[in-house]
């Protein structure tokens, strides 16, 4: 029992961080992983995952490739579902309780010398890329928080970069064009190391080539998807999800085979990608921006061509909700509205402002709970879906664990 006393006061203190907000730059970070001793030890390659949407999926299965090859991983992602340790892995297994609540606690007295204090995600960087280093990884999987220039995951020097697909979304921290958005994420770029990139669109694919021109880096953009294998998230974007991560971990020199790749695709794990629970009767996806919500509904009329959701619906402020709900909102026969768990969530009758013309009838409940009850009673196939704090409670409750609501 002291140790899990030890763990919650640990997590209490570092979510109070929370209140020092979001710092993009990298002299904070670097100057904590100095004092935490974090840096990557000498040899250990980085792969480094930049991206608007699939960055996740992209780096879930870089790891289950690389662990599939025989390599010592450390993955690093953000943000957690339920549990906060979900962020931090080494050969898939979350850093234990009681090693968390140790390093939270060496970092607390690192901090309380620091000014400015270190924010959350810094804090969570330095735990992890310790906690690394002290498990040996040959191999560290790191994905941005948010853009990528300035973000403090950029302030481990990368081996090799990866970019996903560049969309619209942060952008009032990262621009308002995709042009913009496009140097943000370019800005993880490490002169005369190589990068891949996910096909873009025109605007953010010239912004692209013309960073890795400046600083010299050998480009490359994936042709196509992967064919060929079975890879375990749903959708056709993971099968270019999944060459990007096979090309990612060649250009960092990991001795792959075709049964290595086969084993590592089939058995990846990302949850909250088109998740299914109940037999399939309930679908759970994080599509919390325009774009993954495409994909969400473009992987739900590959699975389910003539059948209509019963769509448990929520989103947070800032985002397109709006053009959210477009894509969304023509899977549905009924739509279940509700609040969820974090400061920044939409009321549910902004949310219901927010339905498209034509949408189908809806109801505003004052949970999730309450919803997922009365999607459930339709008798249709629940969707839910339209927020990665969403995915989070919803996941918590399918799966009986307790949901740390996640803030970054």
């Amino acid at each position: 029992m002291a140790e899990v006393h030890q763990y919650r006061q640990a997590i209490d203190w570092l979510f109070s961080t929370q209140m020092f907000g979001i710092k993009l730059g990298l002299e904070g970070p670097r100057r904590l992983l100095t004092h935490a001793l974090a840096h990557p030890a000498a040899g250990v390659r980085v792969i480094h995952v930049a991206g608007t949407n699939g960055k996740g999926s992209t780096c879930a299965m870089i790891d289950a490739v690389a662990r599939a090859a025989g390599m010592r991983t450390g993955l690093f992602t953000s943000p957690h579902l339920i549990d906060y340790r979900e962020r931090i892995r080494v050969c898939g297994i979350k850093i234990p309780e009681a090693a968390c609540a140790e390093r939270l606690a060496k970092l607390r007295e690192i901090c309380a010398g620091l000014d400015p204090h270190p924010t959350f995600f810094e804090i969570t960087l330095a735990l992890a890329m310790r906690w690394f280093r002290e498990c040996e990884c040959e191999l560290i999987i790191l994905e941005t928080g948010m853009g990528g220039r300035l973000d403090a995951t950029t302030a481990v020097e990368a081996d090799v970069c990866v970019i996903t697909p560049v969309g619209l979304d942060h952008t009032q921290w990262l621009g308002d064009t995709l042009e913009k958005i496009a140097a943000e994420k370019a800005g993880i770029l490490v002169p005369g190391k190589p990068c891949v990139s996910a096909p873009q669109e025109p605007a953010a694919a010239g912004v692209i080539e013309r960073e890795a021109n400046e600083r010299r880096c050998p480009l490359e953009f994936i042709a196509a998807p992967l064919r060929g294998y079975h890879v375990a998230l749903a959708g056709a974007c993971q099968r270019w999800n999944a060459a990007l991560a096979v090309q990612a971990l060649h250009l960092a020199g990991a001795r792959l085979s075709p049964d290595i790749v086969r084993h590592g695709l089939g058995n990846v794990d990302w949850p909250a990608r088109f998740e299914r629970f109940d037999g399939g009767r309930v679908i759970l996806d994080g599509a919390h921006n325009v774009q993954a919500a495409q994909a969400l509904a473009r992987t739900w009329e590959e699975a389910y061509p003539d059948e209509k959701a019963a769509l448990v619906f929520s989103a947070v402020a800032a985002k397109d909700v709006s053009g959210i709900l477009e894509q969304l909102a023509p899977l549905a026969g009924r739509i279940f509205l509700c609040p969820v768990d974090t400061p920044r969530a939409l009321p549910t009758d902004e949310l219901a402002a927010c339905l498209p013309a034509g949408a189908p009838a809806h109801e505003c409940h004052a949970s999730f709970g309450e919803a997922f009850a009365a999607a459930r009673a339709t008798g249709h196939r629940v969707l839910i879906a339209g927020s990665l704090f969403l995915a989070g409670e919803a996941r918590g409750f399918l799966v009986g664990e307790e949901y740390q609501p996640s803030a970054q």
